[in-house]
């Protein structure tokens, strides 16, 4: 079915889709800290986040009734394990330093991408997405604190979930226009559930009433996200709709003031505005190389992945 282009409604889902991811964190860090009962391991609260978000899509499906393809499941497999991962780390981060920092961090994963689309992809990289590189990386190596006193450990795991995502980012252009976004979302959440629960056995342990309710919201509101970003991106251009996503930051800083208490000091607004500054750039010219498009899956917007899809896989 033909969607009109609407860029207003467009901005107000992508604007939506931020605040469900920023809100995915906050949950995770509550159920990774003792607010809401004996902290949970982050392998099994990213379990709760693909199995809730599949039961999500399987009852749509079974709604729906969605027209689907055969999947190329390799890809989608290698593609849920980066994705598994990132969120996994990101889980981890959020329990320990501030989301704003967290998310900021995460927000290195275009530029992860990019690199890694040198010797994967064979692209090519020029001076300005050099530049936008560097700078993004300045933001990061400022919101690591590396000075023996400030240095901040679980800020690394936040460069892992960016590592991780850019590498998701590279297998998404494998998906490419080779199954429709529904599609992609299901089997995705599929696969990442079958990762997240085996990954889980170890470790996991029997949840509160408050933690399983917790553990849905993180599955209910990935998939919120993700559902509102393509109708996001089904209205207008990625390249326009993408700049509403660093919204995810404000959205991050207020939800850990208005839970945690936590402002973010100095340090961390200086690395995350550069960290922007850098990301912003490089979306810029990227939307200079391709004018109008979504991202490659149709489930992840560009400056992040999550997305990713993740929006990303976060």
């Amino acid at each position: 079915m033909d969607v009109r282009p609407n860029p207003p409604l467009a901005a107000a889902l992508t604007l939506l889709a931020s605040g469900f991811v920023a809100g995915t964190t906050l949950l995770a860090k509550m159920l990774g800290t003792d607010t809401l009962g004996p902290a949970l391991h982050p392998l099994q609260v990213s379990q709760g986040r693909f199995v809730f978000a599949l039961l999500v899509f399987s009852t749509a499906a079974l709604i729906l009734r969605p027209k689907m393809t055969r999947p190329a499941l390799p890809v989608h497999t290698l593609r849920v394990l980066f994705g598994w991962g990132g969120v996994s780390f990101m889980f981890a981060a959020a329990a320990f330093i501030p989301l704003s920092d967290a998310t900021a961090i995460s927000f290195l994963n275009p530029v992860v991408g990019m690199l890694l689309a040198i010797p994967f992809l064979g692209e090519k990289v020029g001076r300005v997405r050099i530049a936008a590189a560097v700078i993004a990386l300045i933001g990061a190596m400022i919101l690591l604190r590396p000075t023996p006193e400030a240095f901040q450990p679980a800020a690394l795991l936040a460069l892992g979930a960016a590592l991780c995502l850019g590498a998701e980012l590279v297998v998404i252009k494998r998906l490419s226009g080779r199954e429709g976004a529904f599609q992609i979302l299901l089997i995705n959440n599929l696969i990442g559930a079958c990762i997240a629960s085996a990954a889980a056995v170890a470790v996991w342990q029997m949840p509160t009433p408050a933690q399983w309710a917790a553990l849905a919201g993180v599955g209910a509101l990935m998939a919120s996200a993700q559902t509102c970003f393509i109708q996001a991106i089904r209205r207008a251009d990625a390249s326009f709709v993408s700049p509403f996503w660093y919204a995810t930051l404000i959205f991050a800083a207020l939800y850990d003031f208005l839970i945690f208490s936590v402002r973010p000091d100095a340090v961390s607004l200086l690395g995350t505005a550069i960290i922007v500054a850098g990301a912003g750039l490089l979306a810029w010219r990227e939307a200079r190389l391709k004018p109008s498009g979504a991202s490659p899956s149709g489930t992840a917007p560009m400056p992040p992945a999550t997305p990713p899809p993740s929006p990303p896989e976060r």
